[in-house]
């Protein structure tokens, strides 16, 4: 705790202007680095924030938050798993879904991709495929009718939209009088959808249910069910609860499971972005040792003089912490100011930078997000600005420490 003489003089010197201008200097520039640095590292996670969210908001329209699927191909029961999910409270709905390796043919075009059999009524209640649908509409796959809704990047990739047919060819064999054959079938473009993901719009397609079971000879068997729960966070301990009640026979898996490595690929960057810029504030922060040292040295003979007047180490010690501190406190204020304000707004200065230099940072056709997203957590203002304060705290100790251990007789020698 400093009294009031430390915080007097501190504050004194701090505030005195130097015989020495480059004193001066390097301690606008520690003040200006760690402004710099504190606003670059809130301003950065923010947007790194916004990046996770919008990629996890994308993927889940796409995947449910668990699934359920028995050991080995089929689920064949699967009304009876579907009621004993729906006794769950944490379960708000289940739908379910073939999925399977096909290939989709519109000459000359051939491409693979991931077919869906889904009843829309129940797909719209575990994921938001619907909303992401740009031409056609998603309700026009009924039972059938042998409708088709493909990726936008898929539909590109084979030449076809709306009302267009092509062919889906399964891996299943069908044998004729000529031989075995792949059973395919014609199926015509009722709509396309676009998420924003390559993954999907480049190699997902949706039909009708009972046309998927026809088509992979099914019977009346699903692959699984797709759940949607209340809490999405808490899909690993509500999956685990699931298990226990469907029973050993049959696999809960959640979307935290399906796409763990891309998440953890996230989070890994997210943290190697802070610590590298952190760096500046670290350097911003060894400044203050810089400086701090060359005031030790111009106030040699103010330090003699207050130890003859009674002056004890420790108050001299606490003197150049005061002085070394509000650098850092200063700089740490304004960083996140600036860091705050910038990240709350980088969603309205990027565009108009963008129209000041007439150039698009992402433009849509390379990067699917196209507009900078930015999330604020408060939690990591807190953390940024506590490190950037303990930063500037440790770099005062040594030069406040060689001041203390300045003696009054060696220092006045040559006064």
């Amino acid at each position: 705790m400093f009294r009031p003489f430390e915080l007097f003089v501190g504050l004194r010197y701090t505030g005195a202007k130097r015989r020495n201008h480059f004193i001066s200097f390097i301690s606008a520039t520690s003040v200006l680095g760690i402004v710099l640095g504190v606003t670059a590292l809130i301003v950065v996670i923010s947007v790194m924030n916004g990046f996770q969210d919008e990629l996890r908001k994308r993927i889940l329209g796409m995947t449910a938050h668990a699934s359920v699927t028995q050991y080995g191909e089929q689920l064949l029961d699967w009304q009876t798993v579907a009621d004993k999910v729906r006794d769950e409270t944490r379960v708000l709905a289940s739908a379910p879904y073939i999925e399977a390796e096909s290939m989709l043919s519109a000459q000359p075009a051939v491409s693979g991709a991931i077919v869906r059999g889904v009843r829309p009524e129940l797909e719209d209640q575990v994921t938001d495929i619907r909303q992401h649908v740009v031409q056609g509409s998603f309700d026009a796959l009924e039972p059938g009718s042998f409708g088709i809704v493909l990726g936008r990047e898929l539909a590109d990739s084979l030449g076809v939209g709306v009302g267009d047919s092509l062919m889906l060819i399964t891996s299943n064999v069908a044998v004729t009088p000529v031989g075995a054959l792949l059973r395919e079938r014609k199926f015509t473009v009722v709509g396309i959808f676009q998420v924003g993901m390559f993954e999907y719009d480049r190699g997902t397609a949706f039909i009708e249910l009972s046309d998927a079971q026809r088509l992979f000879r099914m019977g009346e068997a699903v692959t699984g069910l797709r759940l949607k729960l209340d809490d999405m966070f808490a899909a690993p301990w509500i999956a685990r609860d699931l298990a226990i009640r469907v029973g050993p026979d049959y696999w809960v898996s959640d979307w935290t499971r399906r796409h763990a490595n891309f998440f953890r690929a996230v989070q890994t960057e997210r943290t190697v972005m802070f610590v590298i810029l952190s760096l500046i504030v670290a350097v911003a922060a060894f400044n203050i040792v810089s400086t701090l040292v060359m005031v030790v040295t111009d106030k040699q003979a103010d330090i003699a003089i207050l130890r003859t007047l009674g002056a004890s180490p420790m108050s001299i010690m606490g003197v150049f912490i005061v002085q070394g501190t509000l650098i850092g406190v200063v700089g740490t204020i304004f960083g996140t100011f600036f860091g705050v304000l910038l990240a709350l707004n980088v969603e309205t200065i990027v565009p108009w930078i963008e129209g000041m230099l007439g150039q698009q940072f992402m433009p849509a056709d390379v990067y699917y997000i196209s507009e900078l997203p930015s999330r604020l957590e408060w939690l990591d203002v807190a953390k940024i600005a506590g490190m950037s304060f303990s930063l500037s705290l440790l770099a005062t100790f040594y030069p406040a420490w060689r001041a203390s251990r300045t003696q009054p007789a060696e220092a006045l020698r040559y006064e």
